[in-house]
């Protein structure tokens, strides 16, 4: 894999962070938000307003500055008060980490995202399809290459920012360019002619994403919103290497951030909880329960380990060569895995009150589920992990 995109990143130590009470009123408001299946327009405000939608730009392009290693760790915190605004977030934000890292390098041609993060302007991710279990590298939309740009037919799923996105980060394969199929990667601008957001989104958790599908009917995008085109099945680009450390090591922040709320509500239930049969009273002298939260601890703090040694390589430079493929999805895969293992030791130490509606914990299991169902999902990373071990993860055919 092309690590030119690890050296020398830009760091700034001393950006702002969410003040704990405007994530106090995130939380208040995130039970409502899941019952009604409402998107969370609210926190959107003050998020905008503090000018979160550009934590990740560049302080001298009027951003916070943070790097992905100190944007994991933002994220993971506002996921501890309300996960599916901060899952939302993440899907926003990996954007504007591939710009950054672009504009890093020299490449000045997504700017404009920059630019339209600062202004406040949301973005989605356009990936996910049906019948294509490996989106990014390859897809079921169609492009096609006219004149000042490409036309885009196809149908997007899980689109998170429905109700609230301006840009839409989309791919789609141009069957018929020269040298065989090329994915185009583009920004689908939402009032353009042809796009239609279909309100679909009635889920397990994560439910005020919104994450609606996206249906685009000969859309039009100019050249200057193609973010790069690259044959079919190649990752190699600096776009598509960004494209992949960005959005599963926030998405692997979020869910460890519902881990660490877990743990915290379970420590709280045990230390409140009582038992006739105990003497001293609080669950917490029960000495299985003991053993539930050390289990918990440790399996959290193995998995923020992993994260947290990744970011930090990445933000540092550290060459691991072709080893950064496994290294990607083992760490996502590993912080999903230990994040639902916490919760569900946790709805055990709280007992039979943590199954009831409204429970913070009853939803914090059903937003942990959706973990595995993004990029990569367990069968996929360990495909891509046994290939890349094998040796074998470019060659054809697939099986």
């Amino acid at each position: 894999m092309d690590t030119t995109l690890t050296m020398n990143p830009t760091r700034n130590r001393t950006a702002a962070e969410l003040p704990t009470e405007m994530l106090e009123r995130f939380r208040s408001r995130a039970g409502e938000l899941d019952r009604s299946n409402s998107y969370f327009d609210e926190d959107l405000a003050e998020l905008r307003a503090a000018g979160y939608l550009a934590a990740a730009v560049p302080t001298r392009n009027g951003g916070w500055g943070l790097d992905l290693a100190r944007l994991a760790a933002s994220q993971r915190r506002l996921a501890r008060y309300a996960p599916a605004t901060a899952l939302a977030m993440t899907m926003h934000s990996y954007w504007i980490g591939i710009a950054t890292e672009m504009e890093r390098t020299g490449d000045t041609s997504l700017r404009w995202i920059l630019e339209a993060a600062v202004a406040g302007d949301v973005f989605a991710a356009g990936h996910a399809e049906t019948g294509n279990d490996i989106p990014v590298l390859l897809s079921t939309c169609r492009a096609q290459r006219v004149a000042g740009g490409y036309r885009l037919t196809g149908r997007k799923q899980f689109g998170s920012n429905g109700p609230a996105w301006r840009w839409l980060g989309a791919h789609a394969v141009d069957a018929d360019a020269a040298g065989g199929p090329h994915i185009v990667h583009a920004f689908v601008e939402r009032r353009s002619a042809g796009v239609k957001v279909v309100e679909t989104w009635d889920t397990l958790g994560m439910r005020p994403t919104q994450s609606h599908d996206t249906v685009l009917d000969d859309v039009f995008v100019p050249d200057d919103r193609i973010g790069r085109v690259v044959p079919a099945g190649d990752g190699s680009d600096p776009f598509l290497v960004a494209m992949t450390m960005w959005p599963l090591s926030l998405m692997a922040a979020v869910y460890l951030g519902i881990a660490d709320r877990a743990l915290e509500l379970a420590v709280r239930s045990a230390r409140r909880k009582t038992s006739v049969a105990i003497e001293r009273g609080a669950y917490a002298y029960n000495p299985f329960v003991q053993h539930q939260v050390a289990e918990m601890y440790l399996e959290l703090d193995a998995a923020s380990a992993t994260l947290d040694r990744f970011v930090a390589d990445w933000v540092a430079g550290t060459d691991h060569g072709d080893e950064w493929v496994p290294k990607v999805y083992a760490m996502k895969w590993r912080a999903v895995e230990a994040a639902k293992r916490v919760v569900d030791i946790a709805l055990d130490v709280a007992g039979g009150a943590g199954m009831f509606t409204g429970n913070e914990l009853e939803r914090l299991y059903r937003d942990v589920r959706c973990g595995g169902f993004h990029p990569g999902n367990d069968a996929l990373t360990h495909e891509l992990v046994g290939k890349s071990l094998l040796g074998i993860l470019g060659e054809q055919p697939r099986w």
